[in-house]
């Protein structure tokens, strides 16, 4: 868990299942990799601050450091939504990817999070399929470094190409799963995919798998 990204007292940590709920066939049930998953469980009202919403971001803060953003070309995750989600917030009421980075739009400015938004799942009380960042959902900048905002979210491709005209190319500094701040979320997320690595959340860590193609 990225500590400083943390409000509240919210949940994430590696653990075995989730397992479909009852009915599901098991090819279904079962996390898409190995035997667990990323837990997260986040509130929408159990602070003093404004919004009494809580936040977690669970990722890594070295590894990722001074790679470029735009060598991003797969980026996506399996997620384990419930119909209970779905009314807390709706069905994009999900979890997101956040890259912190250095947009280098400017010499000044050297901070910005860029938030995948992911579109809903497919399915509910089961593990989805691959959702890919890279052609589902929207994009955005914390900052407003570029013309994708959150008012105004980008797909992945209008993303990169709104970095034209900065004075170097931006880099990564973290990269991370999270939620937060809105509506009330308790699921999982397992098979994180950057790139050709695929991140497997089991209850003992995070193992690397190497996807070669697609």
């Amino acid at each position: 868990m990225i500590t400083r990204n943390t409000i509240g007292s919210p949940v994430a940590i590696l653990r075995n299942g989730p397992v479909g709920s009852f009915g599901v066939p098991a090819s279904a049930a079962r996390p898409p990799y190995g035997t667990g998953s990323l837990g997260i469980e986040v509130a929408n009202n159990s602070t003093t601050l404004t919004p009494p919403s809580e936040k977690v971001d669970f990722g890594n803060e070295r590894d990722f450091y001074g790679n470029p953003v735009l060598g991003l070309t797969k980026v996506g995750f399996h997620v384990f939504q419930t119909s209970e989600n779905v009314g807390y917030g709706g069905p994009t009421n999900m979890p997101n990817i956040r890259f912190e980075i250095d947009p280098n739009m400017t010499a000044g400015d050297n901070y910005s999070t860029m938030v995948w938004t992911p579109p809903a799942s497919p399915v509910v009380d089961r593990w989805s399929p691959y959702i890919d960042a890279t052609t589902t959902g929207t994009w955005f900048l914390t900052g407003n470094e570029t013309s994708c905002t959150q008012a105004t979210p980008c797909t992945f491709t209008q993303l990169k190409a709104s970095f034209t005209g900065g004075i170097a190319p931006p880099t990564i500094l973290t990269v991370a799963v999270g939620k937060g701040r809105d509506n009330m979320w308790i699921g999982a997320v397992d098979g994180l995919r950057i790139n050709h690595n695929i991140y497997d959340f089991e209850a003992d860590g995070v193992k690397t798998r190497l996807q070669l193609f697609g």
